[in-house]
């Protein structure tokens, strides 16, 4: 499942705001293939070639870019992942998933139907809630709180670009991953009391606290 990167300007302080992720959480990209979307930064933006050479000294694999400028240079090593009359792929796609619904504020992403194996939800703005379960081999990341009104079997990480103040929530912890902020627990780091429980999950410091909800 393909992660999407996206670049702002100024580039120095967010490659500074990644160095900090990866500092918290270094096996986060181990793997993980990437798709970097360059559309947010300006036409006149130096060296872009050059940018992905730096991420790809970091660990991080990236296998296609998208929002390129055709002025651009030397990116032929990442070729865009989509053909000609076709839509650029954001991440990977299950024919017949649900789609992911923004709510008005564009601040909060509902998914009103159960996340299959194999999907993966992100969304940077703000919280994810989906109504139903999270199955195994899926994956919800946001950058802020996520809420499961369900079984949560896969992986689900918060607090994507920063916040410490992000939370998870699900009505049965199944979980194979938890992760707030860089900060994670593997199933087998869960106390096991907890398993098949209503759970939040938050951090205190850098710590991951979780407990049933009442």
């Amino acid at each position: 499942m393909a992660l999407v990167l996206a670049p702002e300007p100024p580039v120095e302080d967010w490659l500074d705001a990644l160095d900090a992720q990866i500092s918290r959480s270094p096996s986060f990209f181990a793997g993980r293939p990437v798709v970097l979307d360059l559309g947010a930064l300006p036409s006149a933006q130096p060296d872009v070639a050059g940018l992905l050479q730096r991420l790809s000294g970091r660990g991080i694999r990236i296998i296609g870019t998208e929002g390129a400028h055709p002025t651009w240079q030397g990116l032929e090593a990442w070729a865009p992942l989509h053909a000609s009359g076709t839509r650029p792929a954001r991440a990977v796609d299950v024919p017949d998933e649900p789609r992911p619904t923004p709510t008005q504020d564009a601040t909060s992403l509902l998914i009103d139907q159960p996340v299959r194996s194999g999907q993966s939800i992100v969304f940077e703005k703000g919280d994810v809630s989906i109504v139903g379960s999270v199955a195994s081999g899926a994956e919800v990341i946001a950058s802020g709180s996520i809420h499961v009104y369900g079984t949560l079997r896969g992986r689900a990480i918060a607090g994507l670009t920063g916040n410490h103040r992000a939370r998870i929530f699900c009505r049965r912890l199944e979980a194979e991953l938890l992760a707030i902020d860089g900060v994670y627990q593997t199933a087998d780091d869960m106390d096991p009391t907890l398993r098949g429980k209503p759970v939040q999950a938050w951090l205190v410091g850098e710590a991951m606290m979780l407990a049933t909800l009442d």
